[in-house]
């Protein structure tokens, strides 16, 4: 008798301790970018062997356990995604839970530098939407804030991306004396564009060269100015991710808020996120974690892999330790968002 094809295998959901069912996974594919954003690494960052980094094949195979464990969306995401060698060969791939329904939704976190080449076969690959990092709309800025990146570059692959038929939302991290002046412009350019957008509080993840206590800016603060001038409506929209979202009345478009640290999420967390290296954290804002890789590389068979996922998720905090301390420049988390993936 043929043993039962493991990838679309049903198995009982995840739960965690708290009742919360985890539905959704973020997987970093590489901890490459060809960005250097100062509030996510260092300029002189020391990346991962690539002995250490899982096979496509393997990202595939661990995806495809977390689908047949309940996941109903899947988000790839890096450092930059799109820099893997042979990425599209993953999405194609994972491609097949969509087709059979075990998937609602495939996609991918990018820096938008690689999207004019890749968007049609995105779209192909079954992604409907797709989210891009902008953080200002002023040329030299972004230069300046991403260190290595070129905005005209990333605007040829929004409009790549908008042609191919992809739903985008911009993400923009809201910093203190960099953009928090433009966060009115960046709102009704996107929305101007048929595009949702996101700002998000910058997070105390990894060591980098500058202090965050000088970049943070409350989102709170951010929603109080854009309300003297605008009419914001909380809406029930839901992505699956945190943000939360309002409509605003003069723009018609959607503008939404993740607030790790003024207003957490953590009540209806749904997520866990898998690295590049096949590490398991439960929580983003937690150093708890569970090493997939060995048991992924054990066996041909999932049931180690399985076993391994199930005792993790018994693990899942309630909630995250993120804070910005003037007292300390210490981050809440040492490890960059850059390997557990944005």
């Amino acid at each position: 008798m043929n043993e039962p094809d493991q990838s679309v295998a049903t198995c009982a959901q995840m739960i965690d301790p708290f009742g919360r069912t985890v539905s959704y996974l973020r997987v970093s594919v590489t901890d490459r970018c060809d960005f250097r954003c100062v509030y996510c690494m260092a300029e002189d960052m020391t990346f991962l062997p690539k002995r250490d980094v899982l096979s496509l094949e393997e990202l595939d195979r661990l995806c495809s356990a977390f689908v047949a464990k309940g996941v109903r969306k899947l988000r790839l995401t890096g450092g930059e995604p799109l820099v893997r060698k042979n990425i599209m060969q993953l999405f194609r791939s994972l491609g097949r839970h969509l087709e059979s329904g075990a998937l609602e939704e495939l996609t991918v976190t990018t820096n938008g530098s690689q999207l004019a080449r890749h968007a049609a076969e995105l779209a192909d690959c079954g992604v409907k939407r797709i989210n891009v990092s902008i953080d200002t709309l002023d040329h030299d800025k972004f230069k300046k804030i991403t260190r290595w990146g070129d905005l005209g570059r990333v605007m040829e692959g929004l409009r790549a991306a908008q042609k191919a038929g992809l739903a985008v939302k911009i993400n923009a991290v809201a910093l203190k004396g960099v953009n928090e002046h433009e966060i009115e412009t960046m709102m009704t350019w996107a929305h101007g564009e048929g595009m949702d957008i996101t700002f998000i509080e910058t997070m105390p993840l990894g060591e980098i060269s500058e202090d965050r206590t000088d970049q943070y800016l409350p989102l709170s603060l951010v929603r109080q100015r854009l309300q003297e001038r605008f009419t914001l409506s909380d809406i029930p929209y839901k992505t699956g991710g945190p943000a939360r979202y309002v409509e605003v009345a003069e723009t018609g478009g959607r503008l939404g808020f993740i607030t790790p640290l003024t207003h957490n999420f953590c009540e209806s967390c749904n997520r866990v996120r898998v690295t590049c290296t096949g590490t398991l954290y439960m929580c983003l804002g937690q150093d708890d974690a569970a090493d997939l890789r060995a048991p992924l590389r054990a066996s041909e068979s999932d049931d180690l892999l399985n076993t391994a996922i199930d005792e993790a998720i018994t693990r899942k905090p309630k909630g995250h330790d993120f804070v910005i301390e003037r007292q300390s420049s210490k981050p809440s988390v040492a490890r960059h968002m850059s390997v557990t993936g944005g």
